[in-house]
């Protein structure tokens, strides 16, 4: 990268000293913007992430209009479903999947992808990106966690209560495993080959491992992602973010998972989660959303709480608790992106303007 204002995320994941603390933002290309709701007034949100230009248009737009500190590949986690053998639409109501997994069969069924194959797009716009990106700032690769694509292929879309899931997993473990085995195989190698077009860091979206009781993650979801790390480490040294969702109830399990950094909702203290994990690990996170559905005063003051429970401490990313929620001002999110940077100097052991008092390592 060109300097260390431009390194800093790929620093703060490494544990690195950084010029004050970065931000990134999940789900920063979507429907809060008005440019990304001009383009998607002429295509589909599937035709989006399998047109290669359009998507390296719409991931650049945060970077250009909020300053973030990295920029993720505009895409979906449910992109590999189709490949491997299941419909998938998206509606105003979310993804609808066409042939959910039931049994056995159904898992045989399914097939596991090249990606350089079946989803080339994806890799198309990961090289567009690079060198549109080039001496700006890193490009984030991503996918979703084997837990929770099979929580999207089983119950066929969303779910409250996981039943379909949950069946699989109980009444019949073993069609479970070989469901998990062929995601796993299909996660690994999709974000291998994301790494090899050119990512400089992976992300991992575990959105529903926090429906698990903390022995069935052990069982169902934790060896997966340690199998996804150790195919993405083969592929490249980049750094590798696992996210969990409902993350309060699984701290204890997660330092052996693998990752460089570990992110999560806003439903726990981040000084917290720091100091059960230990100092071998980063931590993203972790704003609640509907914060930046508030006024400005209070994004400064939330933020300011955020860095100081994180502390001083090198190895934090700031980033929403989950995605930016549609109905955000677009005003709102840029000055969520400039008070991170104004209040983290301080946060990042730099001085400047601001108080972050109470700090914990």
């Amino acid at each position: 990268m060109a300097d260390e204002k431009n390194d800093r995320f790929l620093r703060a994941c490494r544990r690195q000293p950084v010029d004050t603390v970065p931000v990134w933002i999940m789900r920063q290309a979507g429907r809060y913007l008005p440019s990304y709701r001009e383009v998607r007034k002429h295509v589909t949100f599937l035709e989006l992430c399998r047109t290669p230009e359009l998507a390296a248009r719409v991931t650049l737009m945060p970077v250009e209009q909020l300053g973030v500190d990295a920029a993720i590949l505009f895409s979906d986690i449910l992109i590999p479903v189709e490949p491997m053998g299941i419909g998938l639409v998206f509606t105003d109501a979310g993804p609808s999947l066409d042939g959910a997994i039931r049994n056995r069969g159904d898992v045989d069924r399914l097939r596991v992808p090249t990606p350089e194959e079946d989803m080339p797009f994806v890799l198309q716009a990961v090289r567009l990106l690079r060198r549109e990106l080039e001496g700006k700032v890193p490009l984030i690769g991503f996918a979703g966690a084997p837990l929770t694509l099979a929580a999207y292929m089983t119950e066929g879309g969303g779910s409250t209560h996981f039943t379909q899931l949950k069946r699989l997993l109980f009444a019949d473990p073993a069609a479970a495993h070989a469901l998990l085995d062929k995601i796993t195989d299909t996660v690994a190698a999709y974000l291998a080959a994301q790494v090899a077009a050119g990512a400089e860091a992976v992300q991992l979206f575990d959105s529903w491992a926090g429906v698990l009781s903390p022995a069935h993650f052990d069982e169902f979801a934790l060896p997966y992602v340690q199998r996804v790390v150790a195919a993405v480490r083969q592929a490249g040294e980049v750094p590798f973010i696992y996210f969990v969702n409902g993350i309060a109830g699984l701290l204890g399990r997660l330092r052996g998972c693998g990752a460089d950094v570990i992110g999560f909702d806003w439903r726990v203290d981040i000084g917290e989660v720091r100091a059960r994990l230990g100092d071998g690990v980063a931590v993203q996170g972790n704003l609640d959303p509907c914060v930046l559905l508030g006024p400005e005063a209070l994004i400064d003051h939330e933020v300011e709480r955020v860095l100081a429970a994180a502390g001083t401490a090198p190895g934090h990313i700031f980033n929403l608790g989950h995605g930016i929620l549609p109905e955000t001002p677009p005003e709102h999110a840029r000055r969520l992106v400039e008070a991170v940077h104004r209040l983290g100097r301080r946060a990042a052991g730099q001085g400047g303007d601001g108080e972050c008092g109470g700090q914990r390592a």
